[in-house]
């Protein structure tokens, strides 16, 4: 997969992004959680409960490969990004309740992920032992992930005006990451690249929606208003690919490229049935008001 010098670099990629990431984050958007309690705890539950359940069974009633079974799994556990947030702000979500959910969530992410991971990888892979991610390799998803986001808010919350300017072409530098570290994965894996979208597109496109439609569907159920739900259906159904990717394919963590298959291919559909995603709400939300008694108060 490559030289080994990419494959090194790979951390320090993933870590460009947080860090954008923690630019972009205050410590009162983790306080926020206490304005949006409902929004919130219904949203993460369905990140970290819900979510990998369902495409656990997914990827039985497909059959996917043990690989390709386990990368989907790591694509469930990754957390949301700023993607996520800037979809909730094309189609009108509550895009702070969003920054909470993502600061939340890449915290939580430490912990979650390498729990599925090693599940997953226990129950698909036969060396699923040797896989998964132990502590020393935990403490590796943490510096990868937390460890930028902090710097990032940290730089936030000295200097101001230099995190400004380095906003947009930090979130360039991601934009360019991500599709970077897809394409490094597709080219690696070219000569399989048909029988790989044959086998896991399907199922990555069916996962992709059922997670929109559970982060919108579910909140809105439990009372959540319509712009919150919206967020949280962003939050859910966009995944940081970049971040199972990179767990993906580095030498220290899972090292496989075909684990990383499954994220690719959802970084790829996502854009699309996001897309579709937020024209039908926005539609919807235009034709019909939202009834009474199933809205939440907004802060104002």
């Amino acid at each position: 997969m490559g030289s080994s010098s990419i494959l090194a670099s790979l951390p320090f990629a993933i870590g460009i992004v947080m860090f954008g990431l923690g630019l972009s984050l205050t410590l009162d958007d983790f306080r926020r959680v206490g304005q949006y309690p409902k929004a919130a705890v219904v949203a993460l539950l369905c990140q970290i409960v819900l979510l990998p359940a369902i495409c656990f069974g997914l990827v039985l009633a497909f059959g996917l490969a043990p690989a390709l079974a386990v990368g989907m799994l790591l694509v469930a556990a990754s957390p949301g990004g700023p993607t996520a947030n800037l979809f909730s702000h094309l189609f009108g979500g509550n895009v702070a309740l969003n920054v909470t959910l993502t600061a939340i969530n890449s915290v939580l992410a430490v912990v979650a992920l390498p729990i599925v991971v090693n599940l997953s990888a226990g129950f698909f892979l036969p060396d699923g032992a040797a896989l998964g991610l132990q502590f020393d390799k935990i403490m590796q998803v943490f510096t990868m992930v937390v460890v930028p986001v902090a710097l990032g808010m940290l730089v936030r919350g000295r200097a101001p005006e230099l995190a400004r300017r380095l906003n947009l072409p930090v979130r360039v530098l991601s934009v360019v990451v991500l599709v970077g570290v897809i394409y490094a994965v597709l080219y690696a894996e070219r000569e399989n690249l048909v029988g790989y979208f044959v086998s896991v597109g399907l199922a990555a496109l069916v996962f992709n929606v059922v997670s929109l439609l559970i982060g919108y569907g579910v909140p809105r159920l439990a009372g959540v208003e319509h712009r919150a739900a919206t967020a949280a259906g962003f939050e859910i159904g966009i995944h940081n690919t970049g971040l199972a990717i990179t767990v993906a394919l580095s030498p220290t963590l899972l090292n496989s490229a075909e684990i990383a298959i499954p994220g690719a291919v959802y970084g790829i559909v996502m854009f699309f049935t996001a897309t579709g995603f937020g024209w039908l709400i926005s539609r919807r939300r235009g034709s019909r008001a939202d009834q009474p008694g199933l809205s939440v108060q907004e802060p104002a």
